[in-house]
């Protein structure tokens, strides 16, 4: 148990030391040569100031990010090699004799100490987003969203745990499978409901109040042929000085949401530019795409963490405390799976969201026909947010579910270029 601990311990040391090194000391983020002096160019649209916070920013930031998800699969071999996680089963089947009450208890317990534990991670990134202007929440409205954040997550948890469970212990073979098939309304019904119920427990959200704008939004939507009757307002400048746009939910709940620090700080053509990228998500159906890769993923991901399981119990279920796949204290050894696994395809989940950023993209331009506000507002976004225009290789394979903001203006430009040849 020790050993393990340590082990554990001693090689999460080595990758921080590791991580500091690469985002600090090794990576070059600079412009390429051929791209100097162009409007892809930070040094164009950036002061010496903003262009030093960028940096800064996004190193911490990147690093928080890189620290954050061993640190999870850290804590999660921790509390199995303590016996936590067995501790805890044994307070719930103490505490009452149904099935469905006890995993209410031993998840509450594990959740509790999952968020106490990773909770300064959580804040540290809270304060350097404050420090440096992205994060405008006051520390008591953070905590509040951190604490609807537990009940949400919670509540989730608890229904998928004891699904899960209950499948595990009568179907010994094929849980992963009828859990799979159980998994696609799920997923379905929360892409479907996440509009309407779990976005406005953090924010309010109405139809967009500068009519006019609306109004020109919407007559882009019908040359999309999108039957769109309201674009949606979010007031998310009482949380951040970042610009966004986003498409969320499927059939009638489907919206088109835009933050109300983008309607401030972009100018009407540099919002219309955005509202055809999302309507290009639309268009092409990126978000029922999107929820058919995670079905897919998902039977991919239950099989495996079936096989790691059941091996990994067997070869170390001593040293991990469990005795069987069917023990509800086997929960923490089902989240480290399933968190590796994650990362693990990260890079692939994100290069396929690349691409379909990078083809809305595509759509906006050929929509709008305006490629100077599609630059500008590109580079209003790496502004507003700090963002580097030029990350990190991991940094963009790990984190980057968009092209850099070096790739879309080179893309804007060339793509300016060409139409300018072919007239």
């Amino acid at each position: 148990m020790r050993k393990l601990i340590n082990w554990s311990v001693g090689i999460y040391f080595i990758y921080v030391l590791l991580m500091i090194w690469y985002l600090f000391y090794f990576v070059d983020t600079s412009i390429p040569k051929e791209f100097k002096g162009t409007k892809a160019d930070p040094a164009t649209f950036l002061t010496p100031r903003e262009l030093m916070l960028s940096e800064q920013y996004s190193q911490m930031k990147n690093l928080l990010f890189f620290l954050a998800v061993p640190y999870d699969w850290l804590l999660y071999i921790v509390i199995l090699a303590l016996g936590l996680s067995r501790k805890f089963q044994e307070w719930a089947t103490a505490t009452t004799k149904w099935p469905a009450l006890q995993t209410a208890v031993y998840l509450f317990w594990l959740s509790l100490l999952v968020t106490v534990f990773t909770l300064p991670l959580n804040f540290l990134a809270y304060r350097l987003a404050k420090e440096y202007g992205i994060n405008t929440q006051t520390f008591s409205h953070w905590l509040k969203d951190e604490i609807i954040d537990f009940w949400v997550n919670y509540v989730l948890m608890f229904i998928i745990v004891s699904v899960l469970y209950w499948l595990i212990r009568k179907f010994a073979k094929r849980w992963w499978f009828y859990a799979w098939l159980l998994s696609i309304p799920f997923i379905v019904f929360l892409a479907f409901i996440q509009p309407v119920v779990i976005d406005p427990l953090y924010n309010d959200f109405y139809p967009l109040r500068d009519k006019e704008l609306e109004a020109k939004i919407l007559l882009l939507a019908e040359q999309a042929n999108i039957p769109a009757e309201h674009v949606f307002e979010v007031n998310m400048s009482e949380k951040t000085n970042a610009l966004n746009a986003y498409v969320t939910g499927i059939g009638p709940n489907s919206r088109i949401v835009l933050w109300d620090t983008t309607l401030e700080r972009l100018k009407e053509d540099e919002i219309l530019f955005i509202m055809a990228h999302e309507m290009g998500h639309y268009v092409m159906k990126h978000i029922y795409w999107g929820v058919a890769g995670y079905v897919l993923l998902t039977l991919i991901g239950l099989y495996a963490v079936n096989k790691l399981m059941k091996w990994m119990i067997q070869r170390w279920g001593v040293c991990l405390h469990i005795k069987n796949i069917k023990e509800l204290n086997s929960l923490p050894l089902f989240f480290l799976l399933i968190s590796l696994l994650n990362f693990s395809v990260s890079p692939f989940v994100n290069a396929v969201s690349r691409y379909e950023e990078h083809a809305a993209d595509r759509y906006a331009i050929e929509l709008t026909n305006n490629t100077e506000a599609a630059i500008s507002s590109f580079q209003e976004l790496a502004r507003a947010g700090l963002s580097q225009v030029n990350p990190p290789y991991l940094v963009k394979i790990f984190r980057y579910g968009h092209p850099t903001i070096l790739e879309r203006i080179v893309f804007l430009n060339t793509y300016e270029q060409q139409r300018e040849t072919d007239w």
